[in-house]
């Protein structure tokens, strides 16, 4: 799911664009964007080109007029049954509430866990803090950290993945 930041941005980039109609999918959320436009549509054209970047809507598909012919972007989806595969054996784990994400107790002080760290169930991951209260998020689970998802600082959502652990 996009976050909140990320829709901003789109809507941003779909009101300074000439398209009036955009529609996002994934994993079963849909959002979809209308401009109020007077022109009238004669002639659709798809052109399609591979977005590298993940962000990247699934799908632009540009109504115009008949002196230009409408852009669609396809991002091609990567192998969704081999990444389930992976992910499916990893444990996540998530945010119990809205705050943000601190990777250390300290500015200055090493990172509690990172990509290839061990821990243990009671093992302290991060804090995330809401509402000045420094909240220690523990992992859980045994096993080893394969990744972490968010960066240090970012605002994260309740039940937002933080990290992926594989468990022992």
């Amino acid at each position: 799911m996009l976050k909140v930041q990320e829709i901003r941005e789109l809507i941003k980039l779909v009101d300074q664009s000439s398209i009036d109609e955009f529609v996002y999918e994934n994993e079963g959320s849909k959002i979809k964007m209308k401009k109020n436009s007077e022109a009238t549509v004669t002639t659709v054209q798809p052109v399609v080109q591979t977005a590298p970047a993940p962000v990247m809507p699934a799908a632009i598909q540009a109504p115009v007029t008949s002196v230009a012919p409408a852009v669609e972007v396809i991002q091609e989806a990567p192998d969704v049954t081999a990444t389930a595969e992976v992910t499916a054996n990893l444990h996540k784990i998530t945010s119990p509430m809205v705050g943000t994400f601190y990777a250390s107790p300290t500015p200055d002080a090493d990172v509690y866990v990172k990509a290839g760290s061990k821990v243990s169930k009671d093992s302290i991951v991060c804090i995330v803090e809401a509402m000045k209260l420094f909240n220690e998020i523990e992992a859980e689970v045994n096993g080893e950290v394969v990744e972490v998802l968010v960066k240090n600082g970012q605002l994260v959502e309740y039940g937002q993945p933080l990290f992926l652990v594989k468990p022992e």
